[in-house]
């Protein structure tokens, strides 16, 4: 029989200071996997060399990650419905221990691509650790620590950079993965010691059918987006991977919507305040991206090309560590906003602070401080715009769906941030001057790259203007597994969000 505890009944004992504790190591452990998606961005030139293998072979150290960490999250997400959200999260921070150790003992392509694909798989931690704060934290934590844990993400790939930067130009490569070895391991412990587990549990059994489809399903569509530049956009493979991955996925759905517990409830996702805050989220992630691509590029082009800033990678690095500060300072002010205004005015505002940013940043590229400002305005409005759309999630989803739900909304970011890097890349490959005998991107195309991004934060706007706002103080629905009885909040009638 699956077991449910109601959103409104608290676990006894949850005094401020073991409050604090949670959200600092559930913290401590999405910023530890955001580093390390970050950690192999220096090596990008060098991995060829390194791994003594082909450009075009050693770009899927980046799509192996992407594409497991893709399968994995919404995966990780039903897994920690059903079976426990804090034991899933150890082993998928378990994983990312193993993944960085095989990559630090490997020398060549394929045992760091397997360890890149294990790493991947802990991508599921930043939505298991939202939903296991709303099960855990008093209601007077839970807006600032949710908002703190989505923004983990965006904060851990601005700090990680610098620091990932200094180690591959101070030491040998392999410390890199020994040092996403040594943090995973730490925030192992630290969520085994502080963060209990939750009594929250959706019961039933895991729909593997579903996850085979939707794995095959997302694996043809990133693929496709992430390695057409290098096949092709019209070679056979590309446009094969294209027509694939909506047939696979129509029929996914069909058989989701018969399936007595499915991997996705397409009927949840389908309510406006969820579908069309996951369709916002693929906006978001695409526009988010367009600023980790350009500002280092641009940063570290020689001065002489005219627009160029010539600093180091180290230097280039530090230039992102501020966003990251930026982003942790504003997330209380999400959740403050949140609270007064409702996750929707949040997720326009914060939206709107990144088309503002990329407003400021086409006419400011001249200087290193004009890029700084820049990526600071941009990340501020993702950390508010990323702490909104979990609270808009979980406001419309049962308790029991939490964690699937939103390991879903962080897939559609990760589609959004995929596709912004194929666009990018297509058009920074196609708008180029050269320079000592070299084709490199100009200036016109990185304007045209912050305008596209700028596009995109506007179109979500726009869309998120017709998500349903919650009416505070209705309680969301826990609809109880076939054959088995659900309790209710005393007092309180379960009605559908």
């Amino acid at each position: 029989m699956a077991h449910t505890t109601p959103a409104t009944t608290h676990p006894v004992g949850r005094e401020e200071p073991r409050a604090g504790a949670v959200i600092g190591a559930l913290a401590a452990a999405g910023i530890t996997v955001a580093v390390m998606q970050t950690l192999v961005v220096p090596l990008i030139p060098d991995l060829p060399a390194l791994l003594d293998t082909s450009p075009s072979a050693a770009s899927w150290v980046i799509t192996a990650t992407l594409l497991a960490g893709a399968v994995a999250t919404p995966v990780t997400g039903r897994l920690g419905d059903m079976y426990g959200k804090r034991r899933v999260l150890l082993a998928c921070l378990a994983l990312l221990v193993v993944g960085s150790a095989i990559c630090a003992l490997g020398d060549s392509l394929v045992p760091v691509l397997v360890g890149r694909a294990l790493q991947g798989c802990a991508m599921g931690v930043i939505p298991l650790g939202i939903s296991i704060m709303r099960d855990e934290l008093p209601p007077e934590r839970m807006g600032s620590a949710m908002a703190l844990m989505s923004a983990s993400f965006g904060i851990g790939g601005a700090l990680g950079m610098p620091l990932s930067a200094a180690v591959a130009q101070a030491t040998d490569w392999h410390m890199l993965f020994w040092g996403s070895a040594g943090l995973g391991a730490i925030t192992f412990v630290l969520v085994t010691v502080l963060v209990r587990e939750s009594p929250v549990r959706g019961g039933g059994r895991f729909d593997v059918p579903g996850a085979i489809g939707l794995s095959a399903g997302l694996i043809c569509l990133l693929l496709a987006i992430s390695k057409g530049g290098d096949w092709g956009w019209s070679a056979p493979l590309t446009l094969g991977l294209f027509a694939a991955a909506p047939v696979i996925l129509l029929l996914w759905g069909a058989y989701e919507l018969r399936a007595r517990t499915p991997l996705v409830d397409l009927r949840t996702t389908a309510k406006p305040r969820v579908l069309l805050t996951n369709l916002t989220s693929v906006l978001v992630g695409f526009s988010m991206y367009a600023m980790q691509l350009v500002q280092p590029q641009i940063l570290q082009l020689p001065a002489e090309t005219g627009y160029g800033l010539g600093q180091s990678m180290v230097a280039a690095g530090l230039c992102m560590a501020p966003s990251g500060v930026v982003m942790m300072l504003v997330s209380p002010v999400s959740a403050r906003l949140s609270a007064r205004w409702g996750p929707k005015t949040s997720l326009i505002t914060g939206v709107g602070g990144v088309a503002l940013g990329y407003a400021v940043g086409i006419p400011l590229m001249s200087e290193v401080w004009h890029l700084v400002l820049v990526s600071c305005i941009i990340g501020a409005g993702i950390a508010v715009a990323y702490a909104a759309m979990p609270a808009l999630i979980m406001s419309a989803v049962p308790v029991t769906e939490t964690a699937a739900a939103n390991g879903l909304n962080a897939l559609m970011r990760s589609v959004g941030i995929s596709s912004s890097s194929a666009v990018a890349g297509v058009l920074l490959a196609s708008m180029t001057t050269s320079f000592a005998g070299t084709e490199v991107p100009s200036l016109a195309g990185f304007r045209t790259a912050f305008a596209i991004a700028g596009a995109a934060a506007l179109a979500a706007i726009a869309l998120a203007l017709f998500i349903p706002a919650h009416r505070p103080g209705r309680p969301v629905a826990v609809r109880p597994e076939p054959g088995t009885a659900q309790p209710r909040p005393s007092g309180t009638a379960s009605t559908p969000a």
